[in-house]
C-alpha cells in the first residue's frame, strides 16, 4: 500500500475536486479511500466521473454494468473494486445471487449476464480483439453491436478506477470489509 497518497477530505482536497467529494460523501455517507485518493488529482476525478456518469447512460442495464464491473476488477485483480461491487449486489436480494459466482469468475445461471461475462473477459484479453464467433455468441444472447461498443466503455471506465486504486493503494474501507477478496484466494 502506497503511503505517497493523501487520504483527501473536503478540507484537504483540491478546491476542483471538493464537489465531487461531496457528491461521494452524499452518496456513500462517507468519502471511500478509493475517492479520497483520486482526489489529488482534479483530472484523473473528472474523468473517472465523466466516463463513469456516460457509462451509466448506455445501453447496458444497472445489473449488466455490476456484472461488467465484477469481471473487470476480478480480471485486474482490484480487491477494492470487487469488495465494492460486492456489496453493491449484496444489497438487492434479487442480484444477491451473482456475488459469489463473480467473485470466482464462475459461470453465472443466467445465460445472458454469462454470455456478459464471457465477452467482456474476452473482450480483455485480446485488448479488444475479439474473434467473430464470439462476438456472435454475445449477439446470441441478446445483446447489440452497440452493447458490445459498451461493453468496451465499461472496461475503460473500470480499468482508469482499477489502475488508480492499485497506484495509490487505497486501503478497502471498513464498510466493505466483510466483502474482502483477494485475488490469490480466487479461481482464475
Amino acid at each position: 500500500m502506497s503511503t505517497l497518497f493523501s487520504d483527501h477530505t473536503i478540507e484537504t482536497a483540491p478546491s476542483e475536486t471538493v464537489p465531487a467529494l461531496k457528491g461521494t460523501l452524499a452518496k456513500f455517507g462517507f468519502v471511500p479511500a478509493a475517492m479520497a485518493r483520486l482526489a489529488e488529482s482534479p483530472s484523473a476525478t473528472e474523468g473517472f466521473l465523466r466516463i463513469l456518469a456516460i457509462f451509466e447512460r448506455s445501453s447496458l442495464g444497472p445489473v449488466e454494468r455490476e456484472v461488467l464491473a465484477m469481471t473487470v476488477g476480478h480480471e485486474v485483480g482490484c480487491e477494492v473494486c470487487v469488495a465494492l461491487h460486492s456489496a453493491a449486489l449484496s444489497h438487492d436480494p434479487s442480484t444477491r445471487p451473482l456475488v459469489e459466482p463473480l467473485r470466482h469468475q464462475a459461470s453465472l445461471a443466467d445465460p445472458r449476464l454469462e454470455a456478459l461475462r464471457l465477452f467482456t473477459r474476452r473482450a480483455m484479453a485480446g485488448g479488444g480483439r475479439v474473434p467473430e464467433l464470439q462476438l456472435q455468441a454475445f449477439l446470441d444472447a441478446g445483446f447489440t453491436t452497440r452493447q458490445a461498443l459498451d461493453v468496451v466503455l465499461g472496461i475503460a471506465t473500470y480499468t482508469l478506477s482499477t489502475f488508480a486504486n492499485r497506484l495509490t493503494g487505497a486501503p478497502l474501507d471498513p464498510p466493505f470489509e466483510v466483502f474482502r477478496w483477494r485475488r490469490d484466494a480466487a479461481a482464475v
